[in-house]
């Protein structure tokens, strides 16, 4: 179980549960977002700025940054400019933090990062198509925690880095796109992952769970 975390996207619904939860159990929490500290995943000067201003080394680094965009129903409804801004959030912003993880978890003590990433993202479990700039930045979100934890696994020894699916949260980034789906609160989202995480160990890295703990395929 974590005593020190830093949870990033801390003003978004999972962000902000996390931190909730970890908090009331007691642990340490470091929070950077947007709203609050100006932190611009897309910009790795803010990235940089931000992140090298911290004190480590994090038992936890949680990253809860993303943006759902307008999901497309038709390869005809992909607009670059749109496709483009999905990827500089979903993948590529969590990209530029994790080039800094080595910094901030411990080199010989267990440890976890954990990245909120999506079913939709798996392109074995997509049946139905569609919704392609999330799809896809997903997706490469995914190839970015798979490779990242075979790099840091040579180097942090006991650390886990792993993609988490949350499930489909009541918060205001799935209001317009939950339909069907059974949502859960944001606070109970936040105790499944965090069930998960505490479970975590050096074999699990670089692996892709969803919030029970069960593996998603790539």
């Amino acid at each position: 179980m974590p005593n020190n975390a830093l949870v990033i996207g801390a003003s978004g619904g999972i962000g902000q549960a996390v931190t909730d939860a970890l908090r009331a159990r007691g642990d340490t929490v470091t929070t950077l977002s947007r709203s609050a500290d100006g932190f611009d995943v897309t910009d790795p000067a803010s990235v940089a700025r931000h992140l090298d201003a911290l004190d480590g080394p994090f038992d936890l680094v949680f990253v809860a940054v993303g943006v759902l965009g307008t999901p497309e129903k038709s390869l005809g409804a992909i607009e670059a400019d749109a496709m483009a801004r999905v990827m500089a959030v979903n993948a590529i912003g969590p990209a530029l933090i994790l080039r800094h993880l080595g910094r901030l978890l411990p080199r010989r003590a267990p440890s976890v990062c954990a990245i909120l990433s999506a079913r939709v993202g798996s392109i074995g479990d997509n049946g139905i198509g569609g919704w392609y700039s999330y799809r896809a930045s997903k997706a490469a979100l995914n190839q970015i925690v798979h490779g990242a934890a075979i790099e840091l696994g040579r180097s942090h020894k006991q650390s886990s880095v792993v993609a988490l699916h949350p499930g489909t949260v009541k918060t205001p980034f799935t209001a317009d796109y939950a339909g069907h789906h059974k949502t859960v609160p944001a606070s109970q989202a936040a105790a499944n992952l965090l069930g998960v995480i505490d479970g975590l160990g050096p074999d699990q890295s670089g692996q892709f769970f969803d919030y029970a703990g069960k593996t998603i395929p790539w």
